[in-house]
């Protein structure tokens, strides 16, 4: 009897330790039509404008088809043994893919994204209530942002009209605008899931419109627009194990999109302030060695970089820009970023539990230059090269010398003979070359075909040149 009455006892008490109160909604059963009878809901007077300032893109390029082979044409000693054959030349072929534009101006300037265009050989553009094909030519182009602007010959063309995407709220209704698929002018209806999503690993920059408004292939550069029909953002990505959208979709916010292009019409590139340093988020053990638990945590400073000139060090935590709290290392790579070269500001961090305000003066760093710039392309034809100043800022190791592969240009000599972007020349011959000058004297000390020695990911690959 005693343990009966003790059983009873214990599951009154586990009863009692595990009850909860459930928050009921009220019982509500009556239902509403969003309209009456005799009216339609729609949005088709919202969008049908905006859907006048969205283009189809269709671009045309040479490739270099790969093969199990490459491996061996890049080797010297098999290029010699294969010289005379038909299979020593990379096998090439058109191909061609679409995307989607934004009209921003009536003279012609459309915004897409940069993986749309860049690299390009031919660029047609068709207006979405026409079947008029244009040639189009690129304006500039931004790798970090994915951005791009191209112009085509037309005037009075419809524009969009941007909104200010840092009034945007989860849960607005939003429409994406494009060419998904290659099947024409098409819209899907949505909202915002979220906003300023970054480290997604898609561009340098990120500050994303997260949306579930249909974002599939051909989809990118094209229009997310409000329910009103003004421009919030770009579409550029969809995250998809199968290709296709499975309601995560990313669009690049208007007011960046409005700053790159400004910037590309006026200048053809990209100026942006840099700081030098290498950035991160605060961990939770960090938040416990610091009084601020939000702000960019500062993990190194490059030599002689603006920072590095400000005394700043690492283990200093920026927690504010000139008036703008900073949050994490992301507000500030895109704040920085927004700023100008030589633009002076103030920067707020905290060391050792004090806090300190030092005067910055803000370095260069320049994006991708417009097309028909010659940055250093003549030294090695086909290739754009840069000085490796700062390893981390190309996420090399820090102490990798050489020369950067920033560009190769489609069908040039220096695609044909293997080079690829990402590639650091180290050596010339048997002269070891650290900069574009040395480069440079390398070249005109080794005459002929020559080897060229490459830092290619945690390896080195070998080709030759004439």
């Amino acid at each position: 009897m005693k343990k009966i009455l003790l059983f009873f006892c214990f599951a009154y008490m586990w009863l009692c330790a595990a009850s909860i109160n459930i928050a009921e909604a009220p019982n509500i059963t009556q239902r509403t039509t969003p309209a009456n009878e005799s009216v339609i809901l729609s949005y088709h007077d919202c969008v049908k404008n905006a859907k006048k300032s969205v283009v189809n893109i269709a671009t045309t390029s040479t490739v270099n088809v790969n093969t199990q082979l490459d491996f061996m044409f890049n080797d010297p000693f098999f290029q010699e043994f294969f010289k005379n054959s038909p299979f020593s030349a990379p096998q090439q072929r058109q191909s061609t893919s679409l995307g989607s534009g934004v009209i921003i101006s009536e003279d012609g300037y459309i915004v897409t994204n940069n993986h749309v265009v860049n690299g390009a050989e031919e660029i047609v553009v068709t207006l979405s209530d026409s079947d008029k094909e244009y040639k189009a030519k690129i304006i500039g182009l931004d790798s970090k942002t994915d951005l791009a602007v191209i112009k085509i010959d037309e005037k009075n063309l419809q524009t969009i009209p941007f909104a200010n995407s840092d009034n945007l709220q989860e849960g607005d209704v939003v429409f994406a605008l494009g060419n998904p698929f290659g099947i024409g002018s098409t819209i899907t209806q949505g909202i915002i899931s979220a906003l300023n999503k970054n480290r997604i690993g898609i561009n340098e920059y990120e500050n994303f419109i997260q949306t579930d408004a249909s974002i599939n292939p051909g989809n990118s550069g094209g229009a997310l627009i409000d329910s009103r029909g003004a421009l919030i953002g770009i579409n550029r990505a969809i995250i998809s194990r199968s290709g296709d959208n499975n309601g995560i979709g990313f669009a690049i916010p208007s007011n960046m999109v409005k700053k790159i292009a400004s910037s590309l019409v006026s200048k053809g590139k990209i100026e942006r302030g840099y700081l030098g340093v290498t950035i991160d988020d605060l961990t939770s053990e960090l938040k416990e060695l610091y009084t601020n638990k939000e702000g960019a945590l500062i993990k190194d400073v490059a030599e002689k970089s603006a920072a590095d000139i400000a005394k700043i060090k690492r283990g200093d935590l920026i927690i504010k820009v000139n008036d703008t709290k900073i949050k994490n290392a992301n507000e500030l790579m895109n704040l920085i970023g927004s700023l100008s070269p030589n633009e002076k500001i103030s920067i707020t961090y905290e060391r050792s539990n004090k806090i300190y305000t030092v005067n910055v003066k803000l370095h260069k760093i320049e994006s991708d230059t417009a097309v028909n710039s010659e940055t250093n392309n003549d030294i090695i034809d086909g290739l754009t090269l840069e000085n490796i100043t700062n390893a981390s800022k190309y996420n090399l190791p820090k102490n990798t010398k050489g020369v950067l592969v920033t560009n190769v240009k489609e069908n040039s000599k220096a695609a044909k003979a293997g080079f690829k972007v990402g590639d650091v020349i180290i050596q010339i011959g048997e002269t070891p070359v650290a900069s574009i000058d040395e480069l440079k004297a390398a070249l005109n000390k080794n005459k002929g075909k020559k080897a060229v020695y490459l830092q290619r990911r945690n390896g080195i690959a070998v080709i030759v040149i004439q």
